[in-house]
């Protein structure tokens, strides 16, 4: 009995730790390498491509009408609906009251967001010079992956500044954003006017309920899920749907400005996007057959474009953003840090596994993914190496 209370004890201890998501994160993208390297890679790769929840009709001719999807576009069109949800909340909460409330606030992590977004593109852009086909992955590289990047941190513990962990933050938040908006510019597929009209219609709906001070939940995810349904089959990516709700939720109760029915969302879904729908979207994406692949992948135009964007674009754009914005004495240097730790930070922000792995599925077909997947999980591990390295080594030190 002891020892089960302990080990009950040391998981609950680990779940609440601020690197468990990353960890956890981490040990779903190895799974999914061992599951798609083993005996059972067929059933693996047969599972996620199995079709479920059929919701529609088949009329006359035999044409299926309504949402068709294999369970790997159920978890990347359904699933992760929920974690850009959940991402739109910490946009909204940041620009309400947090780390972008205000201009001095905000200008340090929007120019290295800004940099840390244009130079991994450029990057990616020049390696594919000489391959347009290939060109359509520009975004790849331009993400981070906030669950890993602040998981890198945790691990050092006190080691790092608190200001950098919120610096860090604030660069991923509107990372995210950007990303958000690239996938919704440049990642559509043959939009239908109908079902845009129908989530405008939601749309419209969410802007009602949020004028009318409906602080209760409910509606707005009934809403939000029908508008998520419509742009699903618009051609619009379904998961921008989770993002415009996410806009709507109040702040604040009108009546009772203690309670913020926004911040009690994203607390309800944290530990599940975190522990579920992340985990579970890492096992069904990062699986890449290694049989029959050699060295020669990592000079393809893809992989290399990727890499140099994660872990070379990244660390110039938001360093040399940092650096230009500091001297210029339009912000003041993160409290408690210096150069060293904010070049360190800068190479963590490389770390582009959720989102990079997501643009990846969007601009590519099924015969690059290996690729992008090996560009993807190479760039992250190196800046995650070299940035966790220079921080431990340079405290050390001290």
């Amino acid at each position: 009995m002891l020892a089960n209370n302990s080990v009950m004890s040391a998981a609950t201890r680990f779940f609440k730790s601020e690197p468990a998501g990353g960890i956890i994160l981490m040990l779903a993208a190895v799974a999914a390498m061992i599951a798609a390297n083993s005996p059972w890679a067929a059933a693996y790769h047969e599972v996620l491509n199995e079709y479920i929840f059929r919701i529609g009709l088949t009329n006359g001719a035999g044409d299926s009408i309504g949402l068709e999807k294999t369970i790997l576009h159920w978890i990347n069109d359904g699933l992760m609906a929920v974690f850009f949800f959940m991402v739109g909340l910490e946009i909204k909460r940041e620009v309400m009251e947090g780390g972008l409330s205000t201009r001095a606030r905000a200008i340090l992590p929007v120019l290295a967001a800004i940099g840390g977004m244009a130079m991994p593109a450029l990057l990616y852009t020049l390696v594919n010079r000489d391959h347009p086909d290939m060109a359509h992955g520009w975004a790849i590289p331009a993400a981070t992956d906030i669950a890993f990047a602040l998981g890198v941190l945790a691990l050092l513990g006190d080691r790092v500044p608190v200001s950098l962990k919120l610096l860090l933050t604030a660069i991923a938040v509107i990372d995210d954003l950007g990303a958000i908006i690239i996938i919704a510019v440049f990642y559509g597929h043959g939009f239908s006017a109908e079902p845009l009209i129908v989530a405008g219609m939601a749309l419209c709906c969410l802007l009602i309920l949020n004028r009318m001070r409906v602080v209760h939940l409910a509606p707005y995810i009934v809403v939000g899920v029908i508008m998520w349904a419509a742009v699903l089959e618009s051609g619009v990516h379904a998961t921008l749907a989770g993002v415009a709700t996410a806009l709507f939720i109040p702040l604040h109760d009108w009546k009772n400005p203690q309670k913020s029915p926004l911040r009690r969302a994203e607390h309800g879904l944290h530990k599940w996007v975190a522990f579920g729908v992340l985990p579970l979207f890492a096992f069904a994406n990062a699986g890449v057959p290694l049989a029959g692949m050699s060295l020669d992948i990592f000079a393809h135009p893809v992989t290399l474009g990727i890499i140099a964007g994660l872990f070379i674009g990244k660390q110039l754009g938001i360093f040399g953003a940092l650096w230009l914005t500091i001297k210029a004495g339009l912000s003041p240097m993160p409290e408690g840090a210096g150069w060293r730790e904010i070049y360190a930070v800068a190479l963590i922000c490389g770390i582009g596994f959720t989102m990079s792995l997501f643009i990846g599925g969007l601009a590519f077909g099924a015969d690059l993914q290996a690729h992008v997947r090996v560009g993807v999980l190479t760039g992250s591990l190196l800046s995650a190496g070299a940035g966790y390295g220079i921080l431990r080594w340079g405290n050390a030190r001290r």
